[in-house]
């Protein structure tokens, strides 16, 4: 490894060191994740330009396979191998120690030092580097969003989605093919472990992803639901109030399309708001609760219970 590579990467586990401590002084009542989050997040971004503005040629950036690293390659490397060795310092000091993301940390180092001594792979490596943190501010950001008081909100989901889109895009869709070319070319056999364990790493992060986004859209559109409900059972209490006018030989049954919960705690496609039958004969429907009601005949109902 070359002296200014070295120097590099020392004054960068310097700098990333002192960022995070000058984020806890000037932040003291945000959290220790919260900290090292903002320095996550100006790693990516500083990596995703430095990534780009080494690549020589945009119309093929993965070329040429397994040739020798240019110094901006080199550079762009050694920066992000520098936060890599902060941040897996860093978490072992957090309440919460990820191993998926301990393994993903070694993997990278390991990987990316050995670019480094041999010099070679720069195009591969440089590709894997840009595809990886592409996807992390958004990572960050909805982590920050939560501490800040967004948790659960449009803003959160948005992020949330952001994310995951273009997380699964670059690690599953572009990763798979920058992994084979890294695996069929003449790179050393450290390099192609690298590639094979990071795209292993990002298909299990993908399927822990997916779940996250289903579970929180199941969520949303169950309080939207409930939202949903209690509006409609608010409007069904206030019909009940009205000035009366005469509905002869008819009962009205309130109820509200969508799926909540009956008396017997189990689903219904039918919400009847607590089956509440009318049997005097006078009411008053105002054009805006008319959509809330059913009038059917009187001898076609058995009351459930009497009102």
């Amino acid at each position: 490894m070359e002296d200014y590579i070295l120097r590099i990467i020392i004054m960068g586990i310097i700098s990333w060191t002192a960022a995070f401590h000058l984020f806890r002084k000037i932040l003291p009542k945000r959290s220790f994740e919260f900290c090292n989050r903002l320095v996550s997040t100006a790693h990516a971004t500083s990596a995703v330009v430095l990534a780009s503005l080494s690549v020589a040629n945009w119309a093929c950036p993965v070329s040429p396979l397994a040739s020798k690293s240019s110094p901006s390659q080199m550079q762009a490397l050694a920066v992000s191998l520098s936060y890599l060795i902060y941040d897996l310092i860093c978490c072992q000091f957090d309440k919460r120690v990820s191993i998926d993301n301990t393994i993903h940390h070694l993997v990278s180092i390991v990987g990316m030092a050995a670019g480094l001594v041999y010099r070679k792979s720069g195009s591969e490596m440089i590709a894997a580097l840009f595809i990886t943190e592409i996807s992390s501010p958004f990572l960050h950001l909805r982590e920050l969003l939560k501490e800040l008081g967004y948790r659960d909100t449009d803003l959160n989901l948005a992020a949330d989605i952001s994310f995951a889109a273009i997380f699964s895009f670059a690690r599953m869709v572009v990763g798979p093919y920058i992994a084979w070319l890294t695996l069929t070319a003449d790179n050393p056999l450290i390099i192609k472990a690298m590639a094979l364990g990071l795209q292993l790493v990002s298909a299990y992060w993908f399927y822990k992803i997916a779940r996250m986004l289903s579970y929180k859209l199941t969520k949303r559109a169950a309080s939207k639901n409930l939202a949903c409900a209690d509006k409609g059972a608010s409007a069904a209490n206030e019909l009940a109030k009205l000035i009366p006018v005469t509905v002869k030989g008819c009962v009205v049954i309130f109820h509200l399309s969508g799926p909540v919960l009956s008396t017997s705690n189990k689903s219904s496609s039918e919400l009847k708001i607590k089956f509440r039958i009318i049997y005097p004969w006078d009411l008053l429907i105002t054009h805006e609760l008319r959509k809330l009601i059913t009038i059917l005949p009187l001898q076609s109902i058995s009351p459930p219970f009497s009102s």
